[in-house]
Order: C-alpha cells, then sequence, then structure tokens
C-alpha cells in the first residue's frame, strides 16, 4: 500500500509540476513577445531624433538614409514630395530649419508599421519664405525584410496661433 501511495504522490507532483509549466508558458510567452515591441519603440525613437538632427543641418546623405524609395510627404502647405524631392529641397536649402523642437511624441506600433505623431515648433524658411509655428505632424515607418525601418510617409498641419496644441486639451473655454 505504501507503493501506492508514493506512487500517487509522484503522480499528483508530476500533475502539479505540469500544470504550473502550462500556467508560466503563457506569461513568458508574453514578456517575450512585449520585449520586441520595446526595443522598436526605442529604434523608432533613435530614428525621430536622427531625422530631427538632420533636418536641422540639412544633412541629405542621412535624410537618404532614413526615406524609403516609395517616400511620399505632405508639407505643411499641402504641398505633395517624393523622396527625390525631399532631398532636392534639402540640398538647394529650399528648406532650411534654424529650430525644431519636438514634443509631444507618441509611436504606436502595428505589426511592421509605426506611426508617430508630435508636435513641433518650427522656425525657418520654406521655398524662400519665413517658416515659424507650431505643426502636427504625421510620420509613418516600415519596417523592411532586413529589419531596418524607414519612412514611408510624412504629413505636417499647421497650427493657427490661436489654435490647441494639446490633443488632451478640453474644448475651448467661454
Amino acid at each position: 500500500m505504501r507503493m501506492t501511495t508514493i506512487s500517487g504522490r509522484i503522480q499528483i507532483a508530476a500533475a502539479a509540476m505540469l500544470a504550473a509549466l502550462l500556467f508560466c508558458l503563457p506569461a513568458a510567452a508574453a514578456q517575450h513577445q512585449h520585449h520586441p515591441k520595446r526595443q522598436a519603440h526605442s529604434q523608432i525613437e533613435s530614428l525621430e531624433h536622427q531625422w530631427q538632427v538632420a533636418m536641422l543641418a540639412d544633412d541629405v546623405s542621412t535624410m537618404d538614409k532614413l526615406l524609403s524609395d516609395d517616400y511620399l510627404g505632405i508639407t505643411g502647405t499641402g504641398e505633395l514630395l517624393t523622396k527625390a524631392q525631399q532631398l532636392e529641397r534639402m540640398r538647394t536649402r529650399n528648406i532650411s530649419l534654424s529650430q525644431l523642437t519636438i514634443s509631444d511624441i507618441k509611436i504606436k506600433l502595428i505589426g511592421s508599421i509605426a506611426i508617430v505623431t508630435s508636435l513641433a515648433q518650427v522656425e525657418g524658411v520654406s521655398n524662400g519664405t519665413s517658416l515659424q509655428g507650431s505643426y502636427r505632424y504625421t510620420r509613418v515607418y516600415q519596417r523592411l525584410p532586413s529589419g531596418a525601418w524607414k519612412v514611408t510617409s510624412f504629413e505636417a498641419t499647421h497650427i493657427p496661433r490661436s489654435g490647441r496644441l494639446r490633443a488632451d486639451a478640453g474644448p475651448p473655454q467661454h
């Protein structure tokens, strides 16, 4: 009878270990899945900083590396630009920024796509006209099969001086 009790205890212990293992696996898998998201988030933050530095330095070479070949951008004035056009604007200094302060950055990851929104305070020159003010922008990155992220789309919207700057700002006060 003692043998049956030891055998029964071993079976119970084995079942308990199996149950614990099955319970812990989903948690371990979930932790593993979140790590790539944190890594991608960090990569996008770094690329956003590279974009900012490249724009301030008129660094065409870095911008060329950041933009995908099928890049399309929409400026704050509604002009549609391809990668070649954006790089040419920088080469000829048709766009030249002396200040680009970015805040309120939000990054949304969806598979191999990253959508970035933020608020930018800008000073500079665009097409010979003074450029100054607040802009909301959306930049879309796509992760290529190589693992590299490239900017595939950009859109800027000028915020009038009387406009609200924060997404969480409530309705106008009367």
